[in-house]
């Protein structure tokens, strides 16, 4: 189960899982970019179902979660990286609803996911949950909104509380933490020469591809980290050193 999987990072996740004999559900909020996803999925040969379902509310993830189960099974792996972002603006000019509303898409969309998809993995004694954060929550940067870094940040101690909970179920809980990675998003918004000095400011030189998070989310759903658990692997290119 692959929330905020329609477009950029969580599309390219769930093409990668879905490489490695994966079946997998598709969620997102715009219904056309489900479909071409899963019109994908399943041209390559891959076992795949789309569910549109708003992660900010619990009747709704619920619903998608029985029909994942009904349709494909039990989760066994559960990648939720439904969110969204916010453009710059000071505390101080920042209004409460745009706060909530960056909290709510960010933050409580990943606890209400969580949520509903852990019962069935405790019961079951496995499963790996694999949260979003962002170098925002992970470093102090002028450039980026305090509600956004607050809500990343706030995945981060998330997933680390609830790995300590369920470890003893032979659940296990990790998060990944983009940098700036070019997106369908950031080629809309940042210019070619913000994006040239993006890349600059990563010992690597170079900004992310959707692929790259992508690959450290397998990894963390795999039995190749079998005994990890609790961990936020920044991938970002070095920035996080910086």
């Amino acid at each position: 189960m692959v929330t905020g999987g329609s477009k950029g990072i969580g599309a390219a996740t769930c093409r990668m899982l879905a490489g490695n004999r994966a079946r997998v559900a598709v969620n997102g909020r715009d219904p056309a970019g489900i479909d071409g996803v899963v019109a994908g999925l399943l041209e390559s040969g891959a076992d795949a179902i789309g569910v549109s379902a708003d992660c900010t509310s619990f009747a709704e993830i619920e619903r998608m979660r029985e029909r994942v189960e009904r349709e494909l099974g039990p989760t066994d792996v559960l990648v939720a990286f439904a969110g969204g972002f916010a453009t710059f603006s000071a505390v101080h000019e920042t209004s409460e609803d745009e706060w909530r509303a960056v909290v709510e898409s960010n933050l409580t969309a990943t606890f209400l996911t969580i949520k509903s998809f852990l019962p069935g993995m405790i019961e079951r004694r496995r499963g790996a949950i694999v949260t979003m954060a962002s170098n925002a929550g992970r470093f102090l940067d002028m450039k980026l909104t305090a509600s956004y870094a607050a809500a990343k940040a706030g995945i981060v101690m998330l997933t680390r509380h609830v790995a300590l909970e369920v470890g003893q179920y032979g659940v296990r809980v990790n998060c990944v933490a983009p940098a700036t990675v070019r997106s369908e998003r950031v080629d809309r918004i940042m210019s070619p020469q913000r994006q040239a000095e993006v890349a600059q400011m990563a010992p690597l030189g170079r900004m992310g591809v959707p692929d790259d998070v992508a690959a450290a989310t397998l990894f963390l759903a795999s039995e190749a980290a079998s005994w990890m658990t609790g961990v936020t692997v920044d991938v970002a290119g070095g920035r996080i050193m910086m």
